[in-house]
């Protein structure tokens, strides 16, 4: 498939980018700093992430009755729900409520579901200016990339790089500092946020007995994308409903400490319909879009819709060894590293994303960090099955499979060539895609069962 040999292509670039290696290690660690500090706060962290999965496992064994919940108190508020089954529905419905309004201008905060239906290209397709606010998305988007990371868009890039990007746009000085580059972002975003028709966001989480958008952020960007506009418009996944207000006294830390190692992030909003008439601020309407685009085929593998768990919390791509060596473009996907590595298949399909299922060590570390405990390094072995099992894998990778099988299961068969031969065609079949960069193995003359009978006659 070309979206593999892509894959592979990229990783065999990346891996060898010291340059890149050096900026992905220098964030990372100081993320890990942070992280450390920020969960020694927990009583018992082991307790609070198994108490968190079993809220997951709750609603999504339930999530029939808790959007509906959700939907029912989010209407009482006065705002509006829609349902979107594919990304293109998404974008339908997007576009109508800009159109029915007049809308020409759009400001973003941070939103990987927005990412997910390529929102931005979208409506620049359709003569609709979207400015995404969040530092990291703005600068990512300046220079016509998709994020990165879940977390931080541009952990790719250095201070100089910045620097550079801002010089060459804006005419900035090439050595100003991050606070400078912050503020000349600051001037600029401010008046979009004041002239800006449609204000959209995402939603960390979907409060099912109070009708609320939860929003986690550090800027402050998502709170004046959401109050200043008139029309508010949250596009948020079905998986992110949680049952009750007082389930974010558990989340919203887990979130904070494992996305970015602090106690709690300096902006938690929740937002639960649009402005009413007691109020001075916000948008006149309020609409949520409940996104599917694949994630109900993740609930129908009953072994794997733990997938469905994620908070988006960055977590399990900053202590995966692959990720830290071929970095968040590389998966070409929204969704990148272990967690984008076990839910793409089921979102975008098996067969054109499978690969990435196989692009692990299974060393278990992102298993290990997750604040709600999903086996991903499980998932990824049971994707892997399940690609199998249908068919997916190309006729070439199916009869050496099926011809390895065949030798191992009986001893006669393995022993029927000697080392010589089976070392020729090691070399034939897999110097080039497994001994690019390692020592090939050396297959001894003899066998070890050859050997012991030998020794036993003598």
């Amino acid at each position: 498939m070309k979206t593999a040999e892509d894959f592979l292509l990229k990783a065999d670039e990346k891996a060898f980018d010291l340059d890149h290696r050096k900026i992905i290690n220098h964030n990372i660690g100081k993320y890990n700093v942070a992280v450390e500090r920020g969960l020694s706060k927990f009583e018992n962290l082991e307790n609070s992430k198994k108490k968190a999965h079993v809220i997951k496992w709750r609603v999504m064994e339930n999530l029939d009755k808790f959007l509906p919940e959700f939907e029912t108190n989010f209407q009482r508020n006065g705002g509006k729900v829609i349902w979107a089954n594919s990304a293109e529905e998404a974008q339908k419905e997007i576009l109508n409520i800009i159109k029915k309004n007049g809308g020409k201008t759009v400001i973003k905060s941070k939103s990987m579901t927005t990412e997910e239906i390529h929102l931005n290209d979208f409506l620049e397709k359709n003569g609709i200016e979207s400015l995404e606010s969040d530092l990291g998305e703005y600068i990512v988007q300046l220079l016509g990339q998709p994020p990165y990371h879940i977390v931080t868009p541009a952990m790719h890039l250095s201070k100089d790089d910045i620097a550079k990007l801002f010089h060459e746009h804006f005419g900035t000085p090439l050595d100003s500092t991050p606070q400078q580059l912050t503020q000349k972002a600051r001037e600029l975003l401010r008046e979009k946020y004041l002239t800006a028709d449609i204000g959209i966001s995402g939603g960390n989480f979907l409060v099912a007995d109070t009708g609320s958008v939860a929003l986690t952020e550090n800027e402050g960007n998502a709170r004046l994308c959401t109050t200043f506009p008139k029309i508010h418009i949250a596009i948020v996944g079905i998986e992110k409903v949680i049952p009750s207000m007082a389930d974010l006294d558990l989340f919203w830390p887990l979130l904070a400490s494992h996305g970015t190692g602090q106690n709690l992030t300096v902006y938690n909003t929740l937002l639960s319909g649009p402005r009413k008439a007691t109020e001075t601020d916000g948008p006149e309407e309020m609409y949520v879009i409940l996104l599917d685009n694949g994630r109900t085929n993740l609930l129908a593998q009953k072994d794997q819709r733990q997938g469905l768990y994620c908070i988006r919390c960055g977590a399990c791509l900053n202590a995966c060894p692959v990720y830290k060596n071929i970095g968040g473009h590389t998966y070409n996907t929204t969704y990148s590293g272990p967690i984008g590595s076990i839910i793409t298949p089921h979102l975008k399909g098996m067969k054109e994303f499978k690969h990435l299922s196989y692009a692990s060590t299974l060393c278990g570390k992102c298993s290990e960090v997750c604040p709600v405990k999903i086996d991903i390094h499980k998932m990824l072995l049971l994707n892997r099955r399940d690609a199998v099992a249908a068919h997916d894998n190309s006729k070439a990778e199916d009869i050496g499979w099926k011809f390895w099988k065949t030798s191992m299961l009986k001893r006669s068969r393995m022993d029927m060539v000697g080392g010589k031969i089976k070392n020729f065609f090691l070399k034939l079949l897999f110097k080039k895609i497994w001994g690019k960069y390692r020592t090939m193995p050396e297959v001894a003359p003899k066998s070890f069962s050859e050997l012991h009978e030998e020794r036993n006659k003598v």
